[in-house]
């Protein structure tokens, strides 16, 4: 699919420099390669957003959660993870992932999301780093991945319900084509390590959102055979 338009999010950026209730183009500490447009205030924000369009999704993607940052800090230092591959980053958020992906030298990065607006995020966010990141928009998670070579998820286990179809997902991918994939998960208690392997951990202080300010241990995961 080609890449979102970020017209959707226009009017928010500029408003930003005016008070609290917009985005502003940061670059993250932790990884200071990438720039992203985060909430100035993620709770104001949404609101905002619900009185110009209407109740829709929580407006995750204007955080760079923890488990996101780690894991893209992880593909930055090891671009062999991706490189030259096929990269499908699931439930992309904000594209960090995704764009980490790109710059590591990933053949084709698409980011996943089942909202609209974190696709135009995505767009507006792979803009400011100038790198091409496709984009898909709709529920993944009862496949198998498609043709990707590398599957990435960062802070996709925040939910158990939402953690058991991921596991599925990510286990048919491996039954399928023996596909790679990589984990950030800042120990929220629904990823089943049994059949995962710590790579690394981090210190890791998410951005945008108050119940993930604290700084975190965040282990990055893979698939342990």
């Amino acid at each position: 699919m080609p890449a979102s338009t970020s017209a959707p999010l226009e009017p928010f950026v500029a408003s930003s420099a005016d008070g609290f209730d917009g985005l502003r183009l940061v670059h993250l500490p932790f990884v200071p390669e990438i720039r992203l447009h985060l909430a100035d205030d993620a709770i104001v924000l949404r609101a905002r957003l619900e009185a110009q369009v209407g109740p829709g999704l929580t407006p995750f993607w204007a955080n760079a959660w923890a488990g996101g940052q780690a894991l893209a800090r992880y593909v930055l230092d090891h671009p062999q993870s991706v490189a030259g591959r096929r990269v499908l980053d699931v439930a992309s958020g904000s594209g960090l992932v995704a764009i980490a992906a790109a710059k590591a030298g990933a053949a084709e990065v698409t980011a996943n999301d089942i909202d609209p607006y974190a696709l135009a995020a995505v767009a507006m966010n792979a803009a400011a780093n100038g790198v091409t990141v496709a984009v898909n928009e709709g529920d993944l998670l009862d496949g198998d991945g498609g043709d990707a070579d590398v599957v990435l998820a960062g802070d996709a286990f925040y939910d158990p319900d939402l953690a058991a179809r991921m596991l599925g997902f990510l286990r048919r991918a491996a039954a399928a084509r023996d596909v790679r994939f990589l984990v950030g998960d800042p120990g929220r208690g629904h990823l089943p390590d049994r059949w995962l392997t710590v790579l690394t951990s981090y210190l890791v202080r998410g951005l945008g959102a108050a119940e993930d300010a604290e700084l975190t241990e965040v282990s990055v995961f893979g698939r342990a055979g």
